[in-house]
């Protein structure tokens, strides 16, 4: 039975736990209670014994471990694919430790929460908020698995909040094209890089449905008769390494090829005489542009500096890039720690890349090819890609005042598509063809767990009406490409309506 116990002007309550051992009735934040009377601290130390006999009592002491501790202990205990991890890492660093790191596990009220997602909506797509929300909500839970708090103040209830019907939570619709615009993004591509590599494999990309991660590793044994095979993947990490690992949510599978994309991409390996890469001695299909921009695993990476001086990979990259941008210490702090590394920074070694990097090959080639505008990049801001008009359709002006020596630019084919933007180009082109959803979701990856499916499957039948689809939707977009300018300056494509012409 719980007791007060006089404590000069006030009373606090006692109750036993085991054999000469008692607690005081505290508060949320583990301060003891002073009651006014005896009878209000007898009745809350009787509760409380009462509690802690049927198993409902917990240290409030535990709930004071701050929200960065836990959250760096959290993560550590995660075992996850590495790009699960990285996104986890991401979120956690650049959103929910500058707002929560500081605070008790306890002291975290859903009203907190709450005004953390309202300013954070201020700044960023409401889509990515509700990711970050997500991982918030999942420390938490794993905060409740282990007795530390007693409630999830990211725990959304329902029906509260602004009435948004369907609209809520609802992003831009993604942004596709044709086989047409496959077609001419795939040329403009090669045109901004200079050589028939990414002409392929915008192709590719578009009659596939691969992700990027799949084009981007895949292998040249993968490339087989009539089909590709999707074994591995490369995922780019933030360190800028490329992780070699499964295809996401291990969806290994064989997609069927048209004779003509099979045809396309044989030739592409066969001109292009790829080699194993130094980074995973592995023979790929595609490769990359430009200089090395870092030394591969020689040496120091931007995580080791990270890790050394104690702050992210972006605080690193602002001090290399835009040093104005990061206070001083810090400032100092980064370059001691690049200084005891020897960190060669980005451009300083010399080489070629060995794979596409996914911002540069958005930023540089893609996004041009598609809206015919560079984006805004900083210091520079948006800009048309300068052309000179012939041959047709263009090629982009290089070097110093090539605005000025510019005749042209391009117009839009599909404004706002992204290299992602393609895989829901393919699934529509399916969808157009009138193609069973059982073979959409084998060649896109996709499962379906519903009962229905189980009692699907692809047949021969399927795959020659797909093939024969696909194939007359390339040859249109090729006689439409022909009637446009019969002569392409894309060497690859030039071939192709040469013989589309039949021309010899």
């Amino acid at each position: 039975m719980g007791f007060a116990e006089k404590r000069g002007n006030y009373w606090r309550g006692r109750y036993k736990i085991a054999p000469s051992k008692h607690l005081t009735v505290v508060d949320e934040s583990g301060k003891a209670i002073r009651f006014a009377t005896k009878g209000e601290a007898q009745r809350a130390a009787s509760e409380a014994e009462n509690k802690y006999r049927r198993g409902d009592w917990r240290d409030p002491a535990l709930g004071q471990e701050t929200f960065g501790e836990y959250a760096s202990r959290w993560y550590e205990a995660q075992d996850l694919a590495a790009s699960t991890m990285q996104n986890y890492r991401r979120h956690i660093e650049e959103h929910l430790l500058p707002e929560f790191e500081d605070k008790a596990l306890a002291g975290v009220l859903r009203t907190d929460v709450d005004l953390w997602e309202k300013k954070e909506k201020a700044v960023y797509a409401a889509s990515s908020v509700k990711t970050w929300r997500s991982t918030l909500h999942l420390i938490f839970e794993d905060a409740i698995d282990e007795g530390l708090i007693a409630s999830n103040p990211a725990a959304r209830r329902r029906g509260r909040g602004k009435r948004a019907g369907r609209s809520r939570g609802r992003g831009p619709e993604k942004v596709i094209t044709d086989a047409l615009g496959i077609l001419l993004t795939a040329e403009r591509a090669a045109l901004l890089s200079g050589r028939d590599d990414e002409f392929v494999a915008v192709v590719l990309k578009g009659y596939t449905g691969k992700r990027w991660g799949e084009i981007v590793g895949l292998e040249t044994e993968f490339v087989r008769p009539g089909a590709f095979r999707v074994e591995w993947q490369l995922y780019e990490l933030d360190t800028g390494e490329l992780l070699r690992c499964p295809p996401k949510d291990d969806s290994y599978r064989t997609i069927d090829s048209t004779v003509w994309l099979s045809a396309l991409v044989a030739n592409h390996i066969a001109r292009t005489k790829p080699t194993p890469c130094p980074c995973h001695g592995r023979t790929y299909v595609f490769r990359g542009q430009g200089a090395a921009r870092t030394g591969g695993h020689q040496g120091a990476k931007l995580v080791d500096v990270a890790r050394l001086a104690g702050v992210s990979t972006g605080t690193v990259s602002n001090v290399l890039n835009r040093p104005d941008r990061v206070a001083e210490a810090t400032r100092a702090r980064v370059e001691q720690a690049i200084a005891d590394l020897g960190f060669v920074r980005c451009g300083a070694v010399s080489g070629h890349a060995a794979h596409w990097r996914r911002n540069g090959f958005a930023t540089w080639l893609f996004t041009p090819a598609a809206s015919g505008w560079y984006p805004k990049k900083a210091p520079q801001e948006a800009r048309p890609v300068p052309l000179l008009g012939e041959p047709w359709p263009g090629v982009p002006a290089r070097g110093r005042n090539a605005s000025e020596r510019a005749d042209t630019c391009w117009l839009p084919i599909a404004k706002g598509l992204t290299p992602h933007g393609l895989r829901h180009t393919h699934r529509t082109m399916m969808e157009d063809l009138g193609t069973e959803k059982v073979l959409m979701d084998e060649r896109m990856g996709h499962l379906d767990g519903s009962v229905s499916a189980r009692y699907a499957h692809v047949t021969p039948g399927m795959r020659r009406r797909l093939m024969a689809g696909l194939t007359e939707q390339w040859e249109a977009a090729l006689d439409a490409r022909l009637s446009m300018c019969p002569i392409s300056p894309v060497r690859v494509l030039n071939e192709l309506l040469r013989a589309r012409a039949g021309v010899q």
